[in-house]
């Protein structure tokens, strides 16, 4: 369990200060008049055909309304905040320490514990998809995502992908990804250990470093609140044989908690050759030293076999994946009254053995070796912060990462058969220090800079700045101004393995720009917001001709503006809606970013009942992009509408149906892979407390 934050943690705004001009003031007062009035009531009628709107300026006129809402899980109290405005919640990733929301000038989404739990599914991913503007992930079918060919999993933030390393997955603040080629692994993102999701929309490269250049997924881990013994039971049945478990027990007692996770899941698939089988567990130990140190120490691991089934039009046979990942940390935290830090060790690892498979009907025969790979990475990780004066937060940190791995194939078959050819073999390392300054100005602003130098063993030194301004203004609203650099080194994949690999590539970097407007309504059951971004980036890695030679050099760039917006609203004890709307332009088109999407939910809570049905429209989504100029261009539009329903059966049973794509359409995110149509869940929710 983490402790309450510590005195430093809060912003005491500062009544008297007067260092702020009158004339700025003013104009940061005046934008907020602007944008305080214009929330236009949405009518989701359609035309009498019925036909969804696809121009993206018509969809910006009906999403108007539609803004930010934090989606708040937790608040804090001081009596020093300003009385015409609220606190926002408790975020971590933004600071690496518990900080009021409202003081970052970072774009942070919240998916809680309590919407996890609702969305009745093994996977993360799903959840953030719906909940999170700017933010897709690819799938192919009911359940799996896989890590080689025809592999989904794609997360993809604002354009900018995971896939290609540019977007980082935490948890408890520690990378997550597979050493050698640099991505995240989305099977291994499961909902079992989650007490809440935070996602940076934005390059967070001042804290975490390289691959956060896009953003960041922080999983943080579930704790136990109070004094007992908790005892969780999930079973799930469906579509396509499709079966999802999970049990959990969870302990508080005196100084000391666990939680201790198991979980196994399966399917058929929508589409023969399409298995999928996962077996997840997750354990965690945390022990209070005293009342001013803790110590905590983890473990997940997730084995799956996935089958690859090929495109619809050439399908594969034994295109089977067989993968384990792991990960384990170590933390000490301390918590005094002018400072509080956190050091930690962690290591994660992988083990992949895939058969890439063959197609019959293009007259292949079976392959006669298999792709073996292990991967690994460890760090070390320190900050403290530290209050130097009123309203002030200082926090310095060191990070330590050393990552890498080996591949090879093994034949299995032929006259080769039992021997080995190395692919590659490579280590290496990454330090890096960094600082963060943040000042609270008067009652109403607070000014955040930082700064952070990288050096990599291969690639070379970067230096990586950050600012931004967070106003507080009246009538519960904010302002938030960002200009923060972004940057990735070459992945071991990129620099060292087939054909195209280039030793010498150098990093990519990138620069995003947002100013963002968040505002609490109506005692604070009315909140919206919306944000606008612009990112231009260099030097990013792609495959060009070179000599009459395909390799990968730092040509590519990207240019990337968009416009975000996401409303919640409490419409009584009963009712509650929610929405959320993003915009994307991309002047170099990548797959799995759509153009348009479009998110509209209702949920209804009273005594046993709770139900919840949800619309997303997906427009301009590319499933082909044109590489070097040579390919074609196909996109993707759809409509899925999505009902959940529990019923509380007992205090400790509940029951629980989904239905998913109720409107059976037909579509594909990634290319040759048809999606199922609707699909149903249903199962029992037990639990036992002490």
């Amino acid at each position: 369990m983490r402790p309450r934050p510590s005195a430093p943690h809060i912003y005491a705004p500062q009544q008297n200060d007067k260092t702020i001009s009158h004339k700025v003031k003013m104009v940061v007062l005046s934008v907020a008049e602007v944008i305080h009035y214009p929330i236009v009531p949405v009518n989701f009628a359609s035309s009498k055909n019925q036909k969804v709107m696809k121009r993206p300026f018509a969809i910006s006129l009906l999403a108007g309304g539609m803004l930010y809402s934090p989606f708040a899980a937790a608040q804090i109290e001081t009596g020093n905040a300003p009385k015409d405005r609220s606190l926002d919640e408790v975020v971590v990733t933004g600071t690496r320490n518990e900080t009021d929301a409202a003081q970052l000038p970072a774009t942070v989404s919240v998916i809680d514990r309590k919407q996890i739990e609702q969305a009745n599914t093994p996977s993360l991913l799903p959840i953030l998809t719906e909940q999170v503007p700017g933010l897709f992930v690819s799938s192919r079918g009911i359940m799996g995502y896989g890590v080689s060919g025809g592999a989904a999993g794609e997360i993809n933030l604002r354009g900018i992908s995971g896939s290609s390393g540019r977007l980082m997955v935490l948890i408890d603040g520690h990378p997550q990804y597979m050493g050698l080629m640099g991505h995240p692994i989305a099977d291994a993102y499961q909902s079992l250990m989650a007490e809440k999701v935070e996602i940076l929309r934005g390059p967070a490269s001042v804290l975490y470093g390289s691959n956060a250049m896009g953003g960041v997924i922080n999983i943080i881990t579930r704790k136990m609140q109070t004094e007992g013994i908790s005892t969780h039971a999930h079973v799930g049945y469906g579509s396509y044989n499709t079966l999802q478990t999970e049990a959990t027990n969870r302990i508080r007692k005196g100084r000391f908690t666990s939680i201790v996770s198991g979980s196994y899941n399966r399917t058929d698939g929508h589409r023969a050759d399409m298995g999928f089988e996962q077996y997840g567990g997750y354990a965690k130990l945390g022990y209070e030293l005293s009342s001013k140190w803790k110590a905590e120490a983890d473990v997940n691991i997730t084995h799956f076999n996935a089958s690859q089934p090929g495109e619809v039009s050439q399908p594969l046979l034994d295109a089977d994946q067989n993968i384990t990942r792991g990960m384990t940390s170590f933390a000490l935290e301390n918590h005094y009254e002018k400072t509080s830090g956190r050091l930690s060790f962690f290591y994660n690892w992988g083990r992949h053995k895939i058969n890439d498979g063959y197609a019959p009907s293009e007259g292949e025969s079976p392959l006669p070796y298999r792709f073996h790979s292990r991967d690994n990475m460890m760090g070390v990780s320190w900050y403290q912060n530290a209050q130097l004066f009123r309203g002030n937060l200082l926090t310095a940190g060191i990070d330590w990462y050393h990552f890498g791995g080996e591949a090879w194939n093994k034949f299995v078959e032929g006259p080769q058969k039992g021997e080995r050819k190395d692919i590659v073999d490579k280590q290496q390392n990454e330090i890096a220090g960094y600082i963060d300054f943040r000042q609270r100005i008067g009652s109403w602003m607070t000014w955040n800079a930082g700064l952070r130098i990288d050096h990599h063993s291969q690639a070379g030194t970067e230096w990586i700045p950050q600012t931004g301004l967070a106003f507080q203004i009246p009538r519960n609203a904010e302002i938030k101004l960002t200009a923060s650099k972004g940057f990735r080194y070459p992945l071991i994949r990129e620099m060292f393995m087939w054909g195209t690999a280039n030793p010498d590539l150098k990093a990519e970097s990138m620069w995003n720009y947002e100013l963002a407007f968040n505002q609490r309504l109506l005692d604070n059951r009315l909140s919206y917001g919306f944000n606008l971004f612009y990112i231009n980036g260099k030097n990013m890695i792609t495959t060009a001709s070179i000599d009459h030679r395909m390799m990968n050099v730092n040509t590519g760039k990207i240019k990337n503006a968009g416009f975000e917006t996401q409303m919640a609203y409490r419409i009584s004890k009963t009712w509650s809606a929610d929405a959320n709307y993003s915009y994307l332009h991309m002047e170099h088109p990548v797959v799995t970013a759509p153009e348009n999407k479009l998110y509209v939910g209702i949920s209804f809570s009273k005594k046993k009942w709770l139900l919840s049905s949800g619309v997303q429209y997906i427009q301009g989504l590319y499933t082909n992009v044109k590489v070097n100029g040579k390919g074609d261009e196909t996109s993707e539009n759809f409509v899925l509408w999505n009902i959940r329903g529990m019923f509380q059966a007992t205090r400790n049973l509940a029951l629980w149906l989904r239905g998913e794509n109720l409107l059976a359409q037909r579509y594909e995110i990634i290319s040759g892979y048809p999606m199922p149509k609707a699909t149903f869940m249903g199962g029992v929710n037990g639990s036992v407390d002490f």
